[in-house]
């Protein structure tokens, strides 16, 4: 029996490269070997992000962002795309899970704090706060062997076998105790030469952006700030763009031919953003392309939403129901 993986995202926008070098190429392998649970957590987005005007949104950007799985090849064939506020049993799990933690417990998580400073939130609401159990009830209800995380997530895994331990504890053996799969994942830079590429700051190349719009990003991208003249020896190491040279140019001749000479003062940035520029363009080509063959089908989101909700839906209620059953909680049924 195929083991069991859940990953996913929030709906907060389009996806960008960072994603895809930290966790969409990975998925994309990982569906081939394990049974894949991907969820579209629309919920989540709400701990951060409740206002009508934002949730007005969310049909855009859950559409948008199955339609870059698709494009980067992840198949519904073989991974379950769902979304998450369509599946019942979240929400009992939800309230079942959190009579197991404690606040004291939640406020120890260590991503909370950057959570709350991203979204500008000097007090977390109850949702925020409890996040993680949310989380938990996400994994736990597809009885998931493994949750494909960075290090900063280790501690929300965590939380679930702490929570899948005490639930068995209490009330007999239900939930499997999940693990992580941490990988070695690069983190992918902002153009503008911050450590991490992300939406909120404003610093991504996205899987949506058209060719011109590459070409403006990358040329303006962040390099070695003490090179003035294109005469003068470079810093190769952590500069953003040979960075990205790694990661998307195929050309390692041309990669090392580039760094070779940047060091020795003879090549000049210029040179380096437009040959950088050809090589994303040629790998963006094809995603593009399958986004908008994809974008003809108008239906074909919903279509698999629908499927992947239904079938995400029978196997939760079926763990709901033994968890219930396992608590006592059926006395009338």
């Amino acid at each position: 029996m195929q083991k069991r993986i859940l990953t996913g995202d929030r709906p907060t926008g389009p996806l960008h490269l960072g994603h895809f070098v930290g966790t969409l190429q990975n998925r994309v392998k990982l569906q081939d070997e394990y049974e894949v649970f991907l969820i579209v957590a629309d919920l989540h987005t709400l701990t951060t992000k409740s206002g009508k005007e934002q949730i007005a949104k969310l049909p855009e950007y859950i559409k948008s962002q199955v339609l870059d799985y698709l494009s980067v090849g992840i198949d519904p064939s073989k991974t379950t795309i769902y979304l998450q506020s369509q599946v019942q049993a979240v929400y009992e799990l939800n309230l079942l899970f959190s009579m197991l933690v404690t606040k004291e417990r939640l406020e120890r998580i260590p991503t909370l704090k950057d959570v709350m400073r991203d979204a500008g939130l000097s007090n977390p609401s109850l949702g925020l706060l409890g996040y993680p159990v949310l989380q938990s009830a996400d994994i736990l209800m597809f009885n998931a062997d493994l949750v494909p995380v960075g290090k900063d997530q280790e501690s929300h895994v965590e939380m679930s076998r702490e929570i899948a331990k005490r639930f068995n504890s209490n009330y007999g053996d239900v939930f499997n105790e999940p693990k992580a799969l941490v990988g070695d994942v690069p983190t992918l830079p902002g153009i503008d030469g911050a450590t991490k590429m992300s939406k909120s700051a404003g610093n991504a190349i996205y899987l949506t952006d058209d060719a011109e719009t590459v070409k403006q990003k990358v040329m303006k991208m962040f390099t070695d700030p003490n090179r003035i003249h294109p005469t003068d020896p470079g810093n190769v190491e952590g500069n953003p763009v040979f960075i990205y040279h790694d990661a998307f140019n195929p050309n390692k001749e041309e990669v090392d031919d580039l760094k070779s000479r940047y060091k020795e003062g003879k090549v000049g940035d210029v040179e380096v953003k437009e040959k950088l520029v050809k090589a994303m363009n040629d790998f963006l080509d094809p995603i593009r392309a399958k986004r908008a063959e994809f974008e003809k089908d108008t239906k074909l989101v919903d279509k698999i939403l629908k499927e992947g909700t239904q079938k995400a839906s029978e196997i939760a209620n079926g763990v709901l129901a033994k968890a219930k059953q396992a608590m006592g909680l059926e006395y009338f049924m």
